[in-house]
């Protein structure tokens, strides 16, 4: 995997702690440390199955990197594996010998990805209670099935989808809507199969709350009609959203629409969820090669979550306050990060979180000495963007003002990604293969 960083005295070590984050989410590590055969046994983290005891094995799954994941389970399940039908982003397919990969749109949702999610849907149902049914989910996989409830348009879902991402919701709320608006997301999935299910989850939800990964397809959903209207609402997208979702949800919350399935349910009694990797992995990997590389290191326990640009400024405030003197840590440090910011966007500028992290951090991070700051969606894709994510410095700013970059003119339009790309400050890693939220390096030597 390439791992592109700007030029600095930085750079190598930078790079060694990044791109260790990055190894230790890979998927295929993560899926041999918790699926594995032996024989005609295969253990699932905990339990075991007797694949003999089953008529088919089949695999469906979604997300960027469910691709990866899958080029495990046909190494683990071998002849064991009858097929399947995997869905990723475009740009993130691997090669596969059993399964179908198809590649379709992300974040916002398109006819491939229909289509895929009217055929994944299709080949489950056939499925009956003597097959096993093993479902890949990665981060990127509720928009890449896109299955709307009757009288809901692809084109309303693709327009309230960029409602949504725009509005500064987290994946949990947007994922609450989502559920309520398919007839795959929110456990409707497992309702539609007889299968036995096993349903194996790389988390992109910080908390790794299970249920809402990927819209939880296999998963029972705690949340309701009503709480999707007051999500839509509390971010003042309820008027602005098509007559038709609007008209949806309003039938849910008053029982005319049969509500997601719920905790308790007995269907999900002859299913297993398994998270194989999280936030945490990456986040632990690179706190660990910081320290190999003789940093004093402090892994922050609390995940960044919020505004993109306040939490940048909080971040390289932080850095402030250790160069004063006002925390006991002396360098050569690194602070280590992980979470997931949103962006509550207005115009139509081009960037993403990681990309707006690193611009407001530069900008309170001006004039302090050899010190950096890098954000790096894990994924390699920030945004709609070919960045990663960016590295800033104290110096960041001044060479702004000198290309005559303006970087509050950026943040206050959400452009971003120009401004980054003039100072030459992206991170570039290409499709990783993984999707576990975010990094974040608070680096000073």
């Amino acid at each position: 995997m390439p791992l592109t960083l700007p030029a600095s005295s930085a750079r190598s070590l930078l790079q060694r702690v990044i791109g260790a984050g990055l190894r230790a989410a890979d998927p295929a590590h993560a899926m041999l440390n918790h699926v594995h055969r032996t024989g005609h046994r295969l253990r699932v983290g905990k339990r075991s199955y007797d694949l003999r005891s089953f008529d088919r094995v089949v695999a469906v799954g979604a997300g960027k990197a469910s691709a990866r994941m899958a080029q495990v389970l046909e190494r683990v399940l071998g002849p064991y594996l009858d097929s399947g039908l995997i869905v990723v982003k475009t740009g993130h397919t691997r090669p596969t010998t059993r399964l179908t990969v198809i590649e379709a749109g992300h974040p916002v949702p398109d006819r491939a990805g229909r289509n895929a999610a009217e055929q994944l849907r299709a080949r489950v149902a056939e499925l009956g209670p003597r097959d096993l049914l093993i479902v890949l989910l990665s981060g990127g996989a509720s928009s890449l099935i896109p299955a709307p409830v009757e009288g809901v348009s692809l084109a309303d879902k693709q327009r309230l989808t960029q409602m949504l991402l725009r509005s500064g919701a987290t994946i949990q709320e947007i994922n609450t809507v989502r559920k309520h608006l398919s007839t795959i997301k929110g456990g409707r999935l497992a309702q539609a199969t007889r299968a036995r299910i096993v349903t194996l989850m790389l988390s992109d939800v910080i908390g790794d709350e299970w249920t809402a990964i990927g819209s939880g397809p296999t998963a029972p959903d705690p949340s309701t009609y009503r709480d999707a209207i007051a999500i839509m609402r509390t971010y003042r997208i309820w008027t602005k959203a098509p007559a038709s979702i609007r008209r949806h949800l309003e039938r849910g919350k008053r029982g005319e629409v049969r509500e997601t399935p719920k905790p308790g349910a007995a269907r999900f009694r002859r299913v297993q969820h398994e998270i194989i990797g999280k936030n945490r992995t990456a986040v632990v990997a690179a706190t660990e090669a910081a320290t190999r590389a003789g940093l004093r290191t402090i892994l922050v326990e609390t995940p960044i979550l919020g505004e993109a640009s306040a939490a940048g400024r909080a971040f390289a405030s932080l850095a402030r306050r250790l160069a004063a003197g006002r925390e006991i840590i002396r360098r050569p440090y690194c602070l280590v990060a992980g979470g997931e910011t949103t962006v509550t966007v207005s115009g139509k500028g081009l960037g993403g979180r990681a990309q707006e992290f690193a611009a407001e951090a530069a900008c309170e991070l001006a004039g302090l000495q050899k010190t950096w700051i890098a954000a790096v969606g894990t994924d390699g894709t920030d945004g709609p963007t070919d960045a990663a994510g960016a590295v800033v410095s104290g110096a960041t700013l001044t060479s702004a003002e000198r290309k005559q970059v303006d970087l509050r003119r950026a943040l206050a339009r959400h452009n971003t990604y120009p401004a980054l790309r003039a100072l030459n400050s992206h991170i570039v890693t290409g499709p990783t293969g993984t999707n576990v939220n975010d990094l974040y390096l608070l680096l000073a030597l």
